[in-house]
């Protein structure tokens, strides 16, 4: 391959890492050929998958393998232990050329409760259904131990695999075994647990394995509650490491289960601003996801979800070679396929299987948008300028959008900031400063009032360009005074908002109207974010100023308190020396060759005093 060629390849792929998402998951790499060549899993997929593609990566067997990536797909999960078990199924099936491990078809243990009158309890990596129900698979092998362990301590059921009925305990074949007198086993062998008993007990262990644990845990939690106000220490913190147990593992995953045999689930999206439709597939096979794609359909017309979904479904069955009998989708629908049914889950596996396929649905329409946008940036902007239209009912997109904010300690130095945002990215050339001119102590409104004054007055004699939109970095008092200047006083008509923190000092809500009222936005939406990055920069441009204009102040007023030494002498020691402590530093042969020898023996004499 030629460098130029390597180079757009490499260039091409980081492109598409840049659009993951920080979500756990499972990757997928392909060569040329389009066949899957390592197959991998991440509890942040694009941290994980960026690593591949930095420089410093030294290991030759990445090396060769980044050299053979053509291609990047990934399936979005909810858990790091989802994501492994996926990448298991996944291997298991395409057998990468560039995986090492799991090759040899070894896979996770599950927990196995058989069919037996009196049923065993165990972990194993052999699926059977006619032999009994199976729970799991567990990736965490130390956590589903601690499971087995803590349904043994109690329940006690017997883990022996003699052929115990009750016809066989009442003619008395059975003998108690040492596990017994060890208090492990309850003794249903001897009659000690009746059929009935122990049968409860194992139904709620199978409770526990299967997540439904809230009885149980009230359970225990009663019980360690009992045994605290009895004094007995030792058996409450062993309810409560139970309890801890509990409430950790007991959850199963969504991507596998071995009720599930043969299925494909389909979601739809329309993303009408782009013409397309977008369809994720997952094909589950002996309880396990072994497909999942992601496809784009170009609409012609305004189609329906159902429209692209006849269109989709048959294609990508084909596609796959998928002979699965029973289809999972989100809406019922009115056609058929031969040889297979439609199902709508409402809870279950099923509906989990369905959920993630949304989920991806949404992630691929978000990655091709992020796609789009970094092709063309001002694509980014006029969605968000469109966004903040809809919310306020602006008369036009907010194309120029101006903030202010004051500072000042004490009233002391007070300084006002105006930042100014082009097509939602900071103009740092139009920002401007402000000092208070006409305001004496510590009072934000009147410094707000004055400065918005300056402001548009200014325009207005100049002729300038008036904001589309004003925000104040406040909540409703600030509204109101810069609502006064800019419509009563100048008689403006620039629609103004407000952005409001909450107890924490934390924006938390944008305001508008008159009186304001909230608006309804997601404060981890991409327009909130803008929102608040010029709130924040407001706020540092205006900090900034003052901090610079107050330790000025307080160099002038150091250099200026000795006799002789006036501002001219002042500013051209500043500008060469910055402060006073490195004047101080400073050689006197240097000094004397910025202000001349007489002025430099003024300060000279004066710090010798200082000292004395």
């Amino acid at each position: 391959m030629k460098k130029e060629d390597d180079e757009k390849r490499l260039a091409r792929l980081k492109n598409i890492v840049l659009n993951m998402p920080e979500l756990p998951g499972s990757y997928q790499y392909y060569d040329s050929g389009g066949i899957i060549i390592y197959v991998g899993k991440a509890k942040n997929l694009k941290r994980r998958v960026s690593s591949y593609f930095h420089k410093e990566v030294d290991r030759y067997k990445t090396k060769v393998l980044v050299s053979k990536i053509e291609d990047i797909t990934y399936t979005v999960v909810k858990t790091e232990e989802d994501a492994l078990l996926l990448e298991n199924a996944l291997i298991k099936k395409y057998n990468p050329r560039y995986n090492v491990l799991l090759k040899d078809g070894k896979t996770y243990p599950s927990i196995c409760v058989t069919n037996e009158p009196f049923a065993r309890i165990f972990a194993t990596r052999n699926i059977n259904k006619k032999f009994g129900t199976y729970f799991g698979p567990y990736t965490n092998i130390g956590g589903m131990y601690l499971i087995l362990d803590f349904i043994k301590k109690l329940y006690r059921p017997r883990s022996c695999r003699m052929i115990i009925t009750e016809k066989s305990i009442s003619e008395g074949k059975h003998k108690e075994c040492l596990k017994y007198h060890l208090g492990i086993c309850g003794g249903c062998c001897i009659g000690k647990e009746s059929m009935k008993q122990y049968a409860e007990n194992i139904a709620a262990a199978r409770e526990i394995l299967k997540g439904n644990t809230r009885e149980i845990l009230k359970m225990i939690w009663e019980n360690m509650q009992e045994a605290a106000e009895e004094l007995r220490f030792e058996d409450a913190q062993r309810y409560k490491e139970q309890y801890i147990l509990v409430e950790q593992y007991c959850a199963k995953s969504e991507i596998v289960s071995h009720t599930i045999t043969d299925i494909d689930v389909f979601t739809c999206l329309i993303d009408e601003n782009k013409g397309n439709g977008y369809v994720n597939y997952i094909h589950v096979k002996n309880g396990q996801i072994n497909q999942s794609f992601t496809f784009e359909y170009k609409l012609n017309l305004e189609e329906t979800e159902e429209e692209i979904m006849e269109v989709a479904i048959p294609e990508i069955r084909e596609r796959f070679k998928s002979t699965a009998k029973e289809i999972v989708v989100e809406k019922s629908l009115e056609w058929n396929i031969p040889g297979a049914t439609f199902f709508v889950p409402q809870r279950g596996d099923k509906a989990h299987l369905l959920e993630l396929s949304k989920m991806n649905c949404k992630q691929y329409k978000v990655d091709r948008l992020k796609q789009a946008e970094k092709l063309n940036p001002e694509q980014r902007a006029t969605r968000l300028m469109k966004e903040l239209q809809e919310k306020l009912q602006l008369p036009t997109l907010p194309m120029q959008i101006e903030a202010f904010d004051n500072s000042n300690i004490q009233g002391e130095d007070a300084v006002a900031g105006c930042v100014v945002f082009k097509k939602m990215k900071p103009s740092k050339k139009d920002y401007r400063k402000y000092n208070i001119k006409t305001v004496t102590g510590p009072d934000d409104y009147a410094s707000m009032e004055e400065v918005v004054r300056r402001r548009y007055s200014r325009i207005m004699k100049e002729g300038g360009n008036f904001p589309d939109l004003i925000i104040c970095d406040g909540g409703t008092g600030q509204m109101n005074i810069v609502r006064e200047v800019v419509e009563k006083e100048l008689k403006l008509n620039i629609p103004i908002a407000g952005l409001a923190k909450d107890d924490k000092h934390r924006t938390n809500e944008l305001l508008y109207g008159f009186p304001p009222k909230t608006v309804q936005i997601k404060t981890d939406s991409e327009l909130f974010h803008v929102l608040t990055q010029l709130q924040d920069e407001v706020h540092r441009y205006a900090i900034t100023f003052h901090r610079d204009k107050r330790s000025k102040n307080a160099l002038r007023s150091e250099l200026n308190e000795i006799k002789g030494i006036g501002e001219k002498t002042v500013q051209m020691l500043l500008k060469k020396y910055l402060s006073v402590k490195k004047i101080k530093e400073a050689n006197y042969a240097d000094v004397c060759s910025v202000i001349g020898k007489a002025k430099t023996d003024l300060l000279w004499e004066h710090w010798k005093k200082e000292k004395e």
